[in-house]
């Protein structure tokens, strides 16, 4: 087996609307339970972490509103689309994050899914929601950047 930080890494979805709307003050990297439909319908790209969060119940922790579109090729034993997800977490980690959202204004939300040698991984981030003014000032930061880089581009051109 590879040593943890040589494996294979293949990004297969984001959620590209959450660092907009979201401060990211932590991640972590959790497995997901899936069914075999599942599995292949993933590998295939036909997933959506657009209005997804992470819930705790009764000591677990669940991946809600994901939308893993049904695999073509499956039989009569095709998947619910929207099902919750349990994440496999270490206990530990499970009472942290949920300790951290009873606090107000932070949740967990999925930052991406990928390929972790053949496994299926999700990372997930502890956030607190971006107000409109912090949404402008990314934006600005991220206009100054382009324009500084493309007036570099044209000065090495010259």
């Amino acid at each position: 087996m590879k040593p943890r930080e040589k494996r294979d890494r293949r990004v297969l979805a984001t959620n590209r609307k959450a660092r907009h709307a979201y401060h990211i003050l932590e991640t972590v990297e959790a497995g997901l339970e899936l069914v075999g439909t599942e599995v292949k319908a993933i590998r295939a790209g036909r997933i959506n972490l657009k209005e997804a969060h992470v819930q705790f119940e009764n000591g677990q922790a669940y991946l809600v509103g994901c939308h893993i579109s049904p695999y073509e090729h499956a039989g009569y034993a095709g998947h619910d689309p929207l099902r919750r997800r349990r994440l496999l977490l270490h206990k530990h980690q499970i009472l942290r994050l949920a300790g951290k959202v009873q606090e107000k204004g932070l949740t967990v939300i999925p930052l991406s899914v990928f390929l972790d040698g053949n496994w299926i991984k999700v990372e997930i981030g502890l956030a607190r929601g971006k107000h409109l003014h912090d949404k402008r000032e990314t934006l600005r930061r991220r206009t100054m950047d382009r324009e500084a880089e493309q007036a570099m581009k044209e000065g090495r051109r010259q």
